[in-house]
């Protein structure tokens, strides 16, 4: 883990108690506290397409990024997104490998929107993680969590990701990274 961006983050952004390492090679997700001693890990997905910030390319971004947008505080577990916007469609993950799985990549129950923070890398141009829309978000394909399957987005089981939620603000650091 390159310790530096995030210790350099975190000095500078006193207000923020925590931080989190996601270990695309491992298909993990680290909460850190502000000393970055593990507190919890979760298993995620990410994408299929492997490391990339490049637009259009379905790779999950790689860099020092933070959380810029928290969606979805109080809507109920498994409430399905469009558009960042809540269906009133409340969704049954599958946990299990179904025989007729459902059609579609769905965004569940939270959001955290990611932005960038380094220019040219993960900010800016054809690189921005903002404009690309690259989100950690519950999903309905809970079975596929520990495979890179998303389309560059970070999948967590829905559970994972309310608690998850309930732990981060915006402005908290993000270290993705092979």
């Amino acid at each position: 883990m390159d310790e530096n961006k995030l210790s350099w983050y975190l000095a500078h952004h006193t207000e923020q108690s925590c931080a989190l390492h996601i270990e695309v090679g491992k298909q993990q997700c680290h909460l850190l506290n502000r000393q970055l001693q593990l507190v919890q890990s979760f298993t995620v997905s990410t994408a299929k397409n492997g490391i990339s910030n490049q637009r259009n390319s379905n790779g999950t971004p790689s860099g020092l990024l933070s959380i810029a947008e928290r969606i979805g505080n109080e809507q109920p577990l498994g409430m399905r997104f469009i558009g960042r916007v809540p269906t009133g469609e409340i969704v049954v993950p599958e946990v299990d490998v179904p025989a007729n799985p459902m059609v579609g990549d769905y965004i569940l129950t939270r959001i955290l929107r990611l932005t960038g923070l380094e220019p040219g890398i993960n900010l800016g141009g054809d690189v921005d993680t903002y404009d690309r829309y690259i989100y950690f978000h519950g999903t309905n394909e809970e079975y596929l969590i520990g495979s890179p399957v998303s389309h560059g987005c970070i999948r967590m089981r829905n559970d994972d990701i309310l608690s998850l939620f309930s732990l981060v603000n915006c402005g908290t650091p993000v270290l993705i990274s092979n």
